[in-house]
């Protein structure tokens, strides 16, 4: 990176100035973490123990609920505690950190989501061909290319973040460090950056809804010609908690990243950043576990192996 930085560190927002707001808004964030954290292990745990989930569909749930479990981490966990300290001080080297693996994870998830909504697609409108396209192998390429395609993009968006001067302010809008509002408190002209960001939104984002899109339509084209309704029920309950997840992170996280000329007010823009850092994987575990029976009898099985009767 080059060091065209005048600054040593950067000062984050708090979740409230006074003390007793400080502590409820952290101990809530702590209970989503915490809920995150045991909602998307006890599915890991569910999906490897039991050998009746090894299916592409429970693959890519196992590997989003990692993934959930190490997004929640970058941000939660220090937030809460600057919060509780009046730590706000983060340096530059740490910042830049978080920056890209914020981004790294937000485009691996939208990625997976993606992946997940082909799983979907090829088993309720191409089932006889199921094992043949979604099998193991491509279910690993996938994977593989959704980390090495994030790992570029997330990298070329932080390098070129901090190749910015900061001189104005070092007080970022923010309960963590993130790139729009970095763009806010350069001096440098941040046109290329926000020309970045938008093309990056285009081509990951708008690629990804638009083929989640595509898939659903298809989806709902096939199922609604499905002439039995216990089958259409069935097929709709493994595509809502999918959508429901896909819906809240896109439209929070497209709103923050496509809103960076305009300065919004601080408390919506913390209330977003959460909604696309925090809800996602808050959410994945919820409404995916409580439709799904197999989940939840894989999940009774692992608690009576750990607490058997």
């Amino acid at each position: 990176m080059a060091n065209s930085t005048l600054m040593t560190e950067f000062l984050l927002e708090i979740f409230a100035e006074t003390w007793g707001l400080r502590v409820l808004l952290s101990v809530l964030f702590l209970l989503f973490y915490l809920g995150s954290l045991l909602g998307n292990l006890t599915i890991v745990i569910a999906i490897t123990v039991d050998q009746t989930l090894n299916t592409p569909m429970y693959f890519f749930l196992r590997n989003l609920s990692i993934l959930d479990m190490c997004y929640v981490s970058v941000t939660v966990p220090n937030a809460c505690v600057n919060s509780l300290t009046n730590h706000r001080s983060i340096s530059v080297a740490g910042c830049a950190v978080q920056v890209f693996l914020v981004f790294f994870c937000a485009c691996v998830e939208i990625l997976f989501l993606t992946v997940m909504a082909q799983d979907r697609y090829v088993a309720i409108c191409k089932p006889l061909l199921y094992p043949v396209i979604m099998n193991h192998q491509f279910c690993v390429q996938m994977t593989l290319a959704s980390l090495l395609t994030s790992l570029i993009i997330a990298g070329v968006n932080t390098i070129k973040t901090f190749q910015l001067s900061f001189c104005c302010s070092n007080l970022v809008p923010q309960i963590c460090c993130d790139i729009p509002s970095l763009l806010r408190l350069s001096c440098s002209d941040t046109f290329n950056n926000k020309l970045l960001i938008l093309l990056t939104d285009i081509g990951v984002s708008g690629s990804c809804f638009t083929f989640i899109a595509i898939s659903y339509v298809h989806i709902l084209s096939t199922v609604l010609r499905v002439p039995v309704k216990g089958e259409r029920g069935k097929a709709f309950s493994t595509c809502v908690p999918h959508i429901i997840v896909v819906s809240v992170f896109l439209t929070s996280g497209a709103y923050v990243y496509l809103r960076i000329p305009v300065i919004s007010e601080l408390v919506q823009q913390i209330t977003l950043s959460v909604f696309y850092t925090v809800f996602p994987p808050f959410l994945n575990p919820v409404v995916y576990s409580p439709r799904n029976k197999q989940i939840k009898e894989a999940v009774r099985k692992v608690t009576l192996g750990f607490f058997p009767e």
